[in-house]
Formats: C-alpha cells, structure tokens, sequence
C-alpha cells in the first residue's frame, strides 16, 4: 500500500542528520517506556513478536499521528490502534485517561469483554531454510515489478518500475507482505539490487548508487 511511511526518495524533508556516536539510545525517558509499550502490544495482539504486523499497523497512522509526534509518538499511537483494532482497548479510552490526568474528569470507555483471540506465535526470528534455488543470479540485470500491493510490503515505491543490478543474494526470510496479514510465513530468497539514482530519478539527479533489500516475488527478469 502507499502509505505515509513510504517516504523514501519524496522531497521536503530536510537533510539528514547522521547520529553521533555519543548519542544516548533514548532521548527522554519516555521514549524508552514507548518503546517497551510498543514491544508488549505486539506481543499481546499478534501472539509473539509479529514486527511486520506492527510496521502495517504504524503505517495505517494519519499524518499527524505518524508525523506530528515524532518516532517515539509513532510507537506510542501504532500500539494503541493495535491494541483497538484487536478489542484490548476501547476506542478513545487513552484520550480519556489523558483528560483525566490533566484534570478534565472524563467518563472512560468501558474495556471490551472479549479481546480478539492472539494468532498461533510465529517461529523465533526471520530467517528460513528455503528448498528452491534462487531465481535470480549475482551480476544479473532485473526489474522491481511495478505492483501497488493493497496491504502492507517491503518494496519501495521508488524503486518499483526500476531496473538493477543484484549485487548479493542474502540468507531467505519470511514474506512481510503475507505475515504482516498472518495468512502464512511463505518464505522467500532475498536480493541485494544495487540501482542508479538516474534510473530511479532521472538523468537530471545527482549519480549515485542506491542498493535496496528485496524479496523475489518483488522482482522479475529484465527482457
């Protein structure tokens, strides 16, 4: 889907900071119980550690709760409309609970009665062992298909449409597009594909190589 959190190559955004190697892992102490937040509401919706379901929920945010709040913010509002969408939380009940504590004395909703039963927990980790080989050889040239998935994926939309060179085959893993919606972890080779900025941007565009993770049904032969 084009989501909000698609925004690889778009403009407007300023220059990136780089990190400094000095920089604290959080900010504020907030953003350390945000991040546990979001961690346990993955947890206690998807069964385990579901993180592809979790970015399909981040992504599904408006713009202010995606970008108004900064990354932590993100955390904090993909978890709460994880757990709404799966009846851990009634709609609004947070709202109250901050009304509340700045003193508005406002009725919270009542929990619901019946959270949405957890889905069976996924294996340990992302990587699998995957019987066929790899359809796509080091040095060859391939194009990301140009698709509009309905749900979530992994593939950029800057580089759908594009041609590449795959510079490495890496270790297959499980396909976010599929377990993101739990309907199975369907396994795939994935492919390092170096692009050419002036492929992906035109010839007008600074050159530079860009190299992207992709799955292999994310990519076909270049005819």
């Amino acid at each position: 889907m084009e989501g909000i959190a698609d925004m690889g190559g778009t403009d407007g955004w300023g220059r990136v900071r780089p990190p400094r190697g000095d920089e604290p892992v959080f900010a504020e102490p907030w953003q350390g119980r945000a991040f546990a937040l979001g961690m346990a509401s993955i947890r206690l919706a998807c069964g385990g550690l579901n993180a592809d379901a979790f970015r399909h929920t981040v992504e599904r945010l408006d713009r202010a709760a995606y970008l108004d709040d900064g990354y932590y913010g993100r955390w904090l509002n993909g978890a709460e409309l994880m757990l709404t969408e799966t009846d851990f939380l009634a709609p609004g009940a947070i709202d109250a609970r901050a009304r509340n504590l700045l003193g508005e004395h406002t009725a919270e909703p009542p929990a619901p009665e019946h959270p949405r039963p957890a889905p069976a927990p996924a294996q340990d980790g992302w990587m699998r062992a995957v019987d066929s080989p790899p359809a796509f050889a080091v040095g060859e040239r391939v194009r990301a298909k140009d698709i509009s998935p309905p749900g979530h994926t992994r593939m950029p939309g800057y580089v759908r449409g594009h041609a590449g060179v795959v510079e490495a085959i890496q270790p297959a893993a499980v396909l976010p597009d599929t377990n993101a919606h739990f309907k199975g972890e369907h396994p795939q080779h994935v492919y390092s594909v170096r692009f050419d900025s002036r492929e992906l941007w035109g010839t007008g565009s600074e050159p530079f190589e860009v190299t992207a993770e992709l799955y292999e049904s994310y990519l076909e032969t270049l005819s």
